[in-house]
């Protein structure tokens, strides 16, 4: 096995290089390799690799336990994301993605956040629809002992709502209580992880900080955000068909660029589920 990681950015994002489709299914050691690459790169490219859903699928779950909930595909373990209604029905709720994210701040349940997110691209946009990666750890490496001494105890409610407005601000009674239906999530701003790294909580599911003034908590919550994406700080993917992305979902923020919604554009989604809670 030869695994070659060119850092594609300062702060996220490597091309690996060197993988194929048969060492993904059976070689230990490129999991193994894929999962210590991720941890300290947080996004990993794999450009051209061409990967199947039942082989992402298999790739996927040698990281860990996949989401299997119905996903708008015939393969178990995909997501279609897809603006395409007669490819994925739930396709309007996807405009949320145009903003900077974390996915699983806002579950059903008391489930953890994702660990990890795969998208394959099967169909690109005419223009548009790159992926754009931020790393929450570097957020946090980047305040100053002041600043890390100030958000320590600082909490965030996180809600469906704040997310789906900023897409539909003026909602109709019907999708507010849709909305309304997901229940809001409390979590700290600062996420101390079991590997002994933190993070910065942050994106557009947050709604606002605990016992804050809402106009001081709303400016400290952009500012965080605007800080954490500066464009030096962002990798940008620019998707062809064939192209695999991996990323940690626990310590990277990420946003889709706006396409027009008759566009192609078809990504193949495999969520690896997480195994730890943000505290």
């Amino acid at each position: 096995m030869t695994i070659t990681i060119d850092k594609l950015s300062h702060d996220v994002g490597a091309e690996i290089t060197g993988v194929d489709r048969e060492q993904l299914l059976s070689d230990d050691a490129v999991a193994d390799a894929v999962l210590a690459a991720l941890e300290e790169c947080g996004v990993l490219v794999f450009r051209g690799l061409h990967l199947d859903p039942e082989t992402q699928v298999a790739f996927c779950r040698r990281l860990g336990e996949i989401d299997t909930e119905p996903g708008h595909h015939p393969v178990e373990g995909i997501y279609r994301v897809s603006l395409d209604t007669s490819k994925n029905s739930s396709a309007s709720y996807l405009r949320a993605t145009f903003d900077w994210h974390i996915d699983g701040c806002t579950p059903q349940d008391d489930a953890y956040p994702q660990m990890a997110t795969m998208l394959t691209a099967k169909a690109v946009a005419a223009a548009g629809g790159e992926t754009e990666f931020a790393s929450t750890y570097k957020a946090y490496d980047n305040l100053s002992d002041a600043e890390r001494t100030r958000l320590a105890t600082l909490r965030v409610v996180h809600s469906l709502e704040a997310s789906q407005r900023l897409v539909t601000p003026d909602p109709t009674p019907e999708q507010l209580a849709v909305w309304r239906s997901r229940p809001s999530k409390e979590h700290p701003l600062v996420w101390t992880h079991k590997s002994g790294r933190r993070s910065l909580v942050l994106g557009a599911s947050t709604d606002h900080v605990v016992g804050m003034d809402p106009g001081e908590s709303r400016a400290l919550l952009d500012e965080l955000l605007r800080r954490c994406t500066a464009p030096e700080r962002v990798y940008r993917h620019e998707w062809s068909v064939g192209d695999t992305v991996l990323w940690d979902n626990r310590g990277v923020i990420h946003r889709a660029a706006l396409y027009e919604p008759d566009s192609p554009r078809e990504m193949l989604r495999t969520t690896v589920l997480g195994d730890e809670p943000i505290r």
